[in-house]
Parts: structure tokens; sequence; C-alpha cells
């Protein structure tokens, strides 16, 4: 076997391995769920700044002034759903988890945020008339918004994980008559095991609290998410794991599955600081999100293959080649592209793997920084991975046609990096089928 052919098998039982791993299947399904809630609290967003706000927004003009009367609507949705995507997260996770782990019921999620409140602390120093007061009994929003989340995720994984364990051991079910009907039978089955979940992660993050000083949040925050946020803001961290999901694409594997358990967290949790700056008239931080990921990496697709597309469309005639162009044009413009990947192919094919690997890249260095030099805005909207391009460049930004320019620029750059490699794509054909075609003949001939 090849040295070649040993890095794709190691790497696809890498991948195999890594989807398998229940905590990561648990949280996949528990962001898809999630999608929705995060658009419709981002389009919450969209529309309370460009069409109800007095300042920048429609109401501006005096004809719709009355529109800045109805902006509580679109504050009080992004407060639902945005604020509390971390209660959320942590809900899914344990249903998910739950059902990897056998349970057919939804209370491993109730569960879960019970101990995750249960560890999260519930006092607040306020200034309230000058003076400093102590409120208690109340969440505070950095623990229920996307601060919270890797904290969300840890305490969701570890409680169900007990909550399973105990389930399993017969000496603590409460085992009722047979007359009794089957979901109040299992209400009191689950009761020791919750109990003891409970008063054990309550008790570790009140040792833990006690041994160090800080509460869990503070802890998981600091030492994980933060550096997480750091190194995902950078461009060579966003680059290498576009790498990454390019590498595992080439070998026939979906990359963004690979990577979405670190990807979504952190740069849905990027946009998310986003809209809530946006929405409260602050500066916006986080250049690096989902949609810019979407804006200026993902293109048609992964790889920018819109721009092979209508490199294909320029360069060559070969007709399977311009006929796979044409049945996958209308599917990249929603940024669905696997015709593409599997039709060319791009797998398994070096020639159009390389561009396939370095257009993302280029294409997002001139996305990082056109943003930070401020001519494309930064993205303060959460739109569908499938809306066309230009489009989500408009909408993702609020409307900046920095934005879209640059976007533009990149799809052009994705076809001069993807033009020589189809016309060395083609080449090749052409001369495959000649030799062919002589081969064809001389065995004609011979016979």
């Amino acid at each position: 076997m090849s040295l070649k052919d040993r890095f794709i098998d190691s790497l696809g039982g890498f991948a195999n391995t890594f989807n398998s791993f229940r905590y990561i299947m648990a949280i996949k399904a528990s962001f898809i769920t999630l999608m929705p809630v995060i658009i419709v609290g981002a389009f919450s967003v969209l529309i309370s700044n460009m069409v109800m706000d007095p300042k920048n927004g429609l109401a501006h003009f005096e004809m719709f002034s009355w529109l800045a009367m109805l902006k509580p609507i679109m504050s009080s949705i992004n407060y639902a759903t945005l604020s509390f995507l971390t209660i959320g997260a942590v809900f899914l996770i344990g249903i998910e988890l739950g059902k990897i782990n056998g349970s057919r019921s939804l209370f491993p999620g109730l569960l879960a945020v019970i101990c995750f409140i249960a560890v999260t602390p519930t006092t607040v120093d306020m200034m309230v008339n000058g003076q400093m007061q102590e409120v208690k009994d109340v969440l505070a929003k950095q623990f229920s918004d996307t601060k919270s989340l890797f904290l969300g995720m840890f305490i969701a994984i570890l409680s169900v994980e007990i909550y399973s364990r105990l389930e399993r051991v017969n000496g603590l079910r409460i085992k009722m008559p047979e007359s009794v009907p089957p979901n109040v039978s299992a209400s009191f089955s689950a009761l020791i095991p919750a109990i003891i979940t409970v008063v054990l992660v309550a008790t570790f993050g009140f040792v833990f609290h006690r041994v160090t000083g800080m509460y869990l949040y503070d802890a998981v925050y600091q030492v994980i998410q933060r550096p997480l946020e750091s190194v995902m803001q950078s461009l060579p961290g966003i680059l290498l794991l576009m790498f990454v999901a390019q590498l595992f694409w080439v070998i026939g594997i979906h990359g963004n599955q690979m990577i979405k358990p670190i990807r979504e967290p952190l740069l849905l949790g990027a946009i998310m600081v986003n809209m809530t700056a946006f929405e409260q008239g602050h500066e916006v931080p986080n250049i690096i999100t989902m949609p810019f990921w979407d804006v200026y990496m993902s293109i048609g697709g992964s790889g920018c293959t819109i721009g092979l597309l209508l490199a294909v469309m320029i360069a060559t005639r070969r007709k399977e080649m311009r006929e796979i162009a044409k049945l996958s044009l209308g599917p990249s413009f929603f940024n669905i592209n696997e015709p593409v990947i599997f039709g060319m192919p791009i797998m398994l094919n070096p020639i159009l793997a390389i561009p396939f690997i370095i257009t993302p890249l280029i294409t997002g260095t001139i996305g990082y920084f056109a943003t930070s030099l401020g001519f494309a805005g930064r993205a303060v909207v959460m739109v569908p991975w499938t809306t066309p391009p230009i489009i989500n460049a408009w909408l993702s930004t609020a409307g900046s046609m920095g934005a879209v320019v640059t976007q533009i620029g990149c799809i052009a750059v994705a076809v001069l990096i993807y033009l020589p490699f189809v016309k060395v794509a083609a080449r090749r054909a052409d001369q495959a089928q000649l030799e062919a075609m002589q081969q064809s003949q001389k065995q004609a001939a011979t016979a």
C-alpha cells in the first residue's frame, strides 16, 4: 500500500471514530436543531435596526416613524432567542445524549438544565441609586447567552452521563405495580438517579468554588472558551480549520460535518456577540463569524466551487465537464456543491483538489483584510447558509456594499485560481481520450 493510500485510510479511520463519538453526535444534532432559533433571532435584529430604528432604519423617515413604536417587539424576540441560546443548547444536548444512552424520554434534557442552573451563580451585584446592592435569585445574561456555552455543554454531558449510569442500577429504581401507567412508573423509576445526579453536580460546583474561589463559569470561560475564541478570531486559526475541512472533503468525507463541533460553538458564539452589540448600538467586535465563513470562504459551497463552475464554462469545451457544470450551477447558487465535488470529480482528484483546498484560504484572507480595514462591514446578522451569494453578503452585514464588492472580488479570484487547473484537467482528459481511441484502433487492426 502506497504512502498516499495509508494516509487516506488513516484519515478516514479517524473521521469514522470522531463522528461516532457520542458526545460529538449529541453536540452536532443539538446545533442543527438550534439553527432556526438563531436565524429567527438574527432576523429580529435585522428588522429592528434596518426597519424600526428611528436613527438608522426606515423609521427615520417621517412617513414611517410609527414603526419605531414597534421596535420593542423585535427586541423581545431577540432576547427570547439569542439571550437564552446556552439554555437551549444544554436542554438539547441532554436530550440527544440521553437518546444515545438509551433514554426514551425528554427528562435528560430537563435534568441537564437543572444541573447547569445549580452550578451557576444566582446572586448579582448591581448599582442601585449610586450604591452597590446584592440582588439574589436572578440569572445574569452572561450565564444564558453564548458566554456560558462551553460550561453548558460540559455540564449537560456530565449530568446525563451520571444519570444514565445510575439509571441502570436496579437497586436505585422505584418499582411500581403493573397497574400504574408507564409514564408515571418511568417518572418514579428516574427519581432516585435524578436526585443523586443533581446533588453530585451541585456539590461539585460548590466545592470547586470554595477551593478555587472561582465559579465553574469563570474557570471554563477563562481557561477553555476564551483562548479558543481568540484562536478562532485570528486569521491563521480560521484558515487552519478550513484547511482541515477541505482535506477531509478531498478524500470523500464531509469536511463541514467533521469540524462542526469545533466551528459551530465558536463561530455562532461570535455572531451572537456581534448581533447583541449591533442591537444595542455598540461597536461590533468580531470579524470572523459563521456568516464570514459562508460569505467569503464557502461561496457556492465548500471550496468556493462557483469559481470552478465558471472556470469550466470559460476554459473548456469538453462536453462532460460542461454538462456537470451546468447541472451543478443551480444548486451552487444556494451553496450546495455535492454534485460538482462527486461529479467532476474533485474527490481524490489531485489536479482539482489543489485549487479546492487553497481557494477558500485565499478568499478568506481577502475577506479578512477587507473587513479589518473597514472596507467591508462586519457580519451582524446570521443568515441561512443556503442564502445565495451577493444576497448573503448584503444581508449578513446589514447592507454593507463593501462586503458585496469584496465577495464579488472573491468570486473573480476563485475563477482565476481554478482556470489553469481546469485547463490542465481538460488537456489530460483529451489526452486520455486520444490514447484510448488509438488503443482501440490498434486492437481493431490486429483483429
